[in-house]
């Protein structure tokens, strides 16, 4: 070949790579924002890609959250290096397939660096932290500073601060990312004096390494250490810049923010975009509009601050007009304007804004799908997840907490078993949603399962288990969670306290219910309200009444919920005075509107002393708010004190709530039988062959060692039958022995006579 034939071949070739090199460069920029359809058309119209270019694209994939898409372009790759690899295990990675990044690991022949680091973080990410280490300690390289950064991150991403601190101080080499990581972890876990001074021992420090200061003192609310620290930094970036002004935005000092901010030697559009974000969060939409206006430049981070700003003082119109008048309509903006309509609970009006976004992203479909669930449409919602092109794990749970707030938690479990990668919120919404439906043996066992898989549970977990063993009753099982929580570091939140306080008192431990009221040191109204539907629940009415009287002397002002639990403790403590007095507070003084519930409570309390006539009239001056059980407990304290009339207007507004109950006809017919008037009693008895009506069987159950043992009456089938049956027949004859009581013969819903002791 002629030189010059050479060279021109070279050249082709330059430009050829020249021209590839450019590609692969929008590819990467256009996928980094967000304009992943522009970047598929590129990929599409280069002829002869190279492996870059598919690594680059599997890249761009990977950070609009489209993973399968991102696999298709892996598996068709001709060659991979260890480059493709880990961008397809960082694709699984980002988008929480922990379980698919472990499977490409598995399948990997040569691993660098990196692949060990990216599977320590992703076994640390599931809590399977003895598989992390297992490939920590397997890496080549022992001394390659990421591996070691990733595994201590790892451990401080789960507050696993001492193992953490072990591995730091033993490492070959530290850099500062190292020192960085350590810093985060005390700062997370909110411990500001050891970071201060961990941070004053760092020999290097970065301007991340401030920020994290700052920010940590931000966060625990500490915002005067924060500027004192901010004004030492030697020169203070934008983020720290940025990092101040947010803090006092959270904090509600929009004009220590605003102060900042005029102070900025440089405003970046993060700058801007942060000070009208702290205008639109406090409400200031009349400072935000001047701001907007004011912009040198508005990213579309400015627009949709300025749409939600809009929609949070419900200014929808002028929302829609900002969305309209965009140069360019951003899914985020657009988005943005669907949130606010599903707020102001205009779903049609937030499908007809979805139907015109040409492509919606991932967050787009969970906002409708989350709309749909929060309102209970769970067949649009189920519509709308079968035409998702890509789902991931916040869909999935997005849609199994939705099954479970309307009831079908069959589905909910349904959708739980079919997903290939849990996160710790799917665990938490079936639990929950378990705990709402009443399954609270299937919430047990799926706290086992979840324990079983290594995830770690955390305190909303701990407080929907704390409520199934409240529920239940199973007194073991809530005291071996106790000596859980305490482990954990849980039993400061109050979430968990609240639980705990509920659980012991259901189970009849009211001085443990009040030994851990007294332990937590920030108590709220839930927490009040917890201790004294315990005394309530446990016979307990003058304390109940003592702790309401407490909280008005600390200034804490009861709600309904309150004085449920005080009714409630004088209707068990028969303080018929007291509770007739309380409730005419909770109108008179409190302002409270009486629920259901009060009545019921204060009926209950009257009927049951015996004055009747006052409960009826109060029952009648509410009987817009009457259920059937209140019709139920004013039938028996009738019954009880011999009120024929007020006993027959009472069971038939009770038959007119429930026309399929038999307890009326009942409780009637043993009156009437009390009273001699067989006639009466022949006649109901025939009432209620025709009305086709019968007994619920009734259930209990018994805790043993950690299993819960469930009895039906009537279950032949029941495995213990002989030995419940045999003890039953002792107590009976126990009981007899010792004249509990006397025996008489009542009717029962299943017209024979039972003689009950």
């Amino acid at each position: 070949m002629s030189t010059r034939r050479q060279l021109k071949s070279m050249c082709t070739l330059t430009q050829k790579n020249s021209y590839i090199f450019q590609q692969n460069l929008k590819i990467t920029q256009l996928g980094k924002k967000g304009k992943i359809n522009e970047a598929k058309k590129i990929f599409n119209q280069i002829s002869k890609p190279n492996i870059v270019t598919y690594n680059s694209m599997i890249s761009a994939y990977s950070k609009n959250g489209r993973f399968l898409d991102a696999r298709k372009v892996f598996d068709t790759m001709p060659h991979r290096n260890p480059v493709s690899w880990n961008a397809m295990i960082s694709a699984y990675l980002n988008n929480d397939q922990c379980g698919e990044a472990i499977k490409l690991f598995d399948q990997m022949v040569h691993k660098d660096s990196y692949t060990y680091a990216l599977m320590i973080t992703c076994y640390t990410r599931v809590g399977l932290f003895d598989k992390a280490r297992m490939v920590f300690d397997a890496m080549p390289d022992k001394g390659n500073v990421a591996c070691w950064n990733a595994m201590v991150s790892g451990y401080v991403k789960n507050g696993k601060l001492k193992e953490a601190g072990k591995l730091f101080y033993v490492m070959p080499v530290k850099n500062l990312v190292s020192w960085n990581t350590m810093l985060s972890g005390y700062i997370q876990n909110r411990e500001m004096l050891v970071a201060l001074k961990f941070f004053t021992e760092m020999e290097e420090k970065d301007a991340v390494s401030w920020n994290l200061m700052v920010d940590g003192y931000v966060e625990v609310g500490d915002l005067e250490s924060a500027w004192e620290l901010f004004k030492k930094i030697p020169e203070a970036n934008a983020v720290s810049w940025v990092t101040m002004l947010s803090g006092y935005a959270k904090h509600d000092r929009v004009l220590e923010a605003r102060r900042v901010f005029d102070q900025m030697p440089d405003k970046t559009p993060v700058a801007w975009n942060a000070m009208l974000a702290a205008y639109a969060q406090n409400c200031q939409i009349n400072e935000a509009i001047r701001l907007f206006i004011e912009m040198p430049e508005r990213t579309d981070v400015a627009w949709t601050t300025m749409i939600n700003g809009y929609i949070r003082v419900g200014r929808f119109e002028e929302a829609q007009k900002l969305l309209n008048s965009m140069p360019y309509k951003s899914v985020g903006a657009q988005t943005a304007m669907i949130s606010g309509l599903i707020q102001n609970n205009q779903m049609d009006e937030a499908k007809r804004a979805f139907d015109i976004i040409r492509t919606p992203d991932l967050i787009c479909w969970n906002t409708m799908i989350a709309g749909y669930t929060r309102y209970g449409r769970m067949e649009e919602a189920s519509d709308m997840f079968q035409q998702m092109p890509q789902k991931n794990t916040v869909t999935w749970n997005l849609m199994i907490a939705g099954y479970a707030q309307v009831g079908q938690i069959d589905k909910a479990t349904n959708l739980f078993e079919q997903m290939s990668e849990r996160n710790l919120v799917s665990w938490n919404s079936l639990i929950s949603g378990y705990l709402q439906n009443g399954f609270y043996t299937d919430a047990l066992k799926c706290f086992e399962l979840m324990k079983r898989e290594n995830k770690k549970p955390d305190q909303a977990t701990y407080a929907s288990i704390l409520s199934s063993c409240a529920n239940l009753a199973v007194e073991q099982t809530g005291k071996q969670l106790h000596q859980n929580v305490l482990k954990t570091g849980f039993v400061k939140k109050l979430l968990v306290g609240n639980a705990l306080i509920t659980m012991y008192a259901k189970c009849g431990c009211i001085l443990s219910a009040q030994n851990m009221f007294n332990e937590i040191d920030n108590i709220d109204l839930v927490s009040w309200n917890s201790l004294i539907a315990g005394y309530a629940l446990n016979g307990y009415g003058n304390e109940a009444i003592k702790l309401l009287n407490d909280m008005d002397r600390e200034g804490v002002q009861p709600d309904q919920v309150t004085f449920i639990g005080i009714l409630s403790a004088c209707n068990h403590a028969g303080l018929v005075d007291q509770g007739r007095f309380l409730f005419e507070q909770m109108t008179h003084k409190y302002s409270l509107d009486p629920l259901t519930e009060h009545l019921s409570c204060i009926i209950d309390l009257l009927a049951r002393a015996g004055r009747l006539d006052e409960a009826f009239q109060l029952a009648n001056e509410m009987k817009n708010k009457l259920h059937a059980g209140i019709w139920g407990s004013l039938l028996n304290a009738c019954c009880q004190h011999k009120n024929a009339a007020l006993a027959g207007y009472a069971a038939e507004k009770l038959v007119q709530c429930e026309p399929q109950e038999s307890s009326p006809f009942v409780l009637l017919s043993n009156m009437s039988a009390e009273i001699g008037k067989w006639d009466e009693v022949n006649k109901l008895r025939a009432m209620l062959r025709q009305s086709g009506t019968g007994k619920q069987p009734g259930c209990s159950w018994i805790e043993d060692k950690n299993r819960l043992l469930v009895f039906l009456s009537g279950d032949d089938a029941c495995p213990h039958k002989v030995e419940v049956f045999s003890t039953s027949k002792a107590l009976n004859l126990h009981i007899t022995d010792g004249n509990c009581c006397s025996g008489r013969s009542i009717i029962s819903g299943r017209d024979e006579t039972i003689d009950m002791v």
